[in-house]
């Protein structure tokens, strides 16, 4: 019988990211600054894990404090009503160093399947003697599809947010 092995994120050294057009012709990067997550294992290669996360949505930031505040409206995450957003799902390897995260995302209480690439970073042991797992993810996501349905129009008629969010996630768990 394997033994289960929980991690947790290190969130001094991990980052949650977003990315979204803006008028079509840039793209807007924001970030969600506080957040946390675990990953259970029966492996050593991490196949088969178990992923919990979740962030807070007032957390939300994108170096402008206007547009933050529009974003934690009940406009978009509606961050006094909803103050998270969850993700639970399974870790699958599909290569050597690569894995499928799917699972589902939780936003505004609306649940949606979702997927993750994962690219494996490795293992190290800090200097304190902590051993460390890091992760690459990436994903994509339709925000109407999770209530987040602000959108307006330039009097040109560019849409000034679009539709699709790319979700990039940089983390680094700790073998507890």
């Amino acid at each position: 019988m394997a033994t289960k092995t929980t991690w947790v994120i290190d969130p001094t050294h991990s980052e949650v990211q977003f990315k979204v057009k803006h008028l079509v012709i840039s793209t807007v990067t924001g970030s969600f600054k506080s957040f946390e997550g675990s990953v259970e294992t029966e492996s050593e290669d991490f196949d088969g894990a178990t992923v919990s996360f979740s962030a807070d949505t007032a957390s939300i930031d994108t170096n402008m404090e206007q547009r933050d505040g529009h974003l934690k409206s009940a406009d978009f995450f509606d961050a006094e009503n909803y103050p998270k957003l969850t993700f639970t799902g399974i870790l699958v390897k599909t290569g050597d160093d690569t894995f499928s995260l799917k699972g589902d995302l939780t936003v505004k209480n609306i649940t949606k399947p979702f997927e993750l690439k994962a690219e494996y970073g490795g293992n190290m042991t800090d200097f304190y003697g902590n051993n460390k797992s890091g992760f690459e993810l990436s994903g994509k996501i339709n925000r109407k599809e999770f209530g987040l349905e602000w959108s307006a129009v330039t009097e040109a008629g560019g849409v000034v947010v679009g539709d699709e969010v790319k979700l990039i996630a940089n983390v680094q768990v700790v073998k507890q």
